[in-house]
């Protein structure tokens, strides 16, 4: 029996749909025993405030989100964000805190005979093994890029999180700064996400969101990117551009950001702030192609957004 196998969670885990702990079961890397989870009131479905701002009940499914049309009209990157994720069966299952709360997707994390640092080990295989899919910003220890759609979308939204703990949490918060290869996120143990907050939306604020995946259905996004912009008189203003698939939490792209900000929503501009979207990265030898793929993805979404 490796140390992997020895070793593998035996502690409580939280269980409302079951998506992606259901797998981990199977598998024998999650063992410990299930605490079910109910929906209590204020934890399904959104409500909205006299501001305009939103609050997402975290037992709220995937496809709720997807098919929300006044999340679609004040969020529209959040909405295709859901729609874009998994399969049509998974949406309707998952949650919206479940999709923030997930495990890692890392095939060696996955793999029960095999160590790594998510489960005690000493180092991360994927770094010297096979990483095709993994970091093109080497931020720490572990590589595997962080598997939450949603929280990218989130992030593009300055959202913040509640849980049964504390309150109004940033996505940083929640998920740290990718320095810890450890852990997917920095709840506590026992802590659970209850709401999402989503700040009222800007007067003139657009968005888009679009992924590369290596096929055309049901397939975890190599980089994908959330972008919004309040865009008045043919100008950017408060850009905010998150990406995913590309680290081991969700980035906002700042250089990017900056380089829009104030300036004219025309090709060249676009472009030339696209270009910046590979700041800061470190690819692994294998990972270098996200970088074009970043690049390009930033590139639509911002020119779908100045249409």
């Amino acid at each position: 029996m490796s140390a992997a196998t020895a070793t593998a969670s035996a502690l409580p885990e939280f269980r409302a749909a079951g998506t992606d702990l259901s797998e981990r079961r199977r598998s024998g890397l999650s063992r410990g025993p299930i605490v079910d989870l109910a929906a209590t009131p204020g934890t399904i479905g959104v409500s909205w405030a006299a501001d305009g701002s939103a609050r997402i009940g975290a037992f709220t499914t995937i496809a709720m989100i997807a098919a929300d049309r006044r999340i679609a009209a004040a969020y529209p990157g959040v909405a295709a964000a859901a729609q874009g994720l998994a399969t049509p069966q998974i949406r309707h299952l998952a949650t919206l805190g479940g999709n923030l709360a997930q495990r890692s997707r890392c095939w060696y994390f996955r793999n029960p005979q095999i160590d790594c640092l998510k489960k005690g080990g000493s180092d991360c295989p994927a770094r010297s093994g096979n990483h095709l899919y993994h970091a093109a910003f080497d931020l720490g220890p572990c590589v595997a890029p962080h598997p939450s759609t949603m929280a990218m979308a989130l992030l593009a939204y300055d959202a913040t999180v509640t849980t049964d703990q504390r309150s109004r949490l940033t996505l940083a918060d929640l998920l740290g700064d990718g320095t810890n290869g450890t852990a997917d996120h920095l709840l506590a143990p026992g802590e659970r996400i209850e709401a999402i907050d989503l700040p009222a939306p800007l007067a003139s604020e657009r968005a888009a969101y679009k992924r590369a995946i290596s096929r055309t259905y049901a397939e975890w996004p190599l980089v994908e990117v959330c972008a919004r912009t309040v865009l008045t008189g043919g100008t950017f203003r408060q850009v905010r551009i998150a990406a995913g698939g590309i680290a081991p939490v969700p980035l906002r792209l700042t250089a990017c950001e900056a380089a829009l900000e104030g300036k004219p929503a025309d090709v060249e501009n676009i472009a030339q702030a696209a270009q910046l979207a590979t700041s800061g990265a470190r690819p692994l030898p294998m990972t270098g192609y996200k970088l074009a793929l970043l690049v390009g993805l930033v590139r639509d979404v911002v020119e779908q957004i100045a249409e």
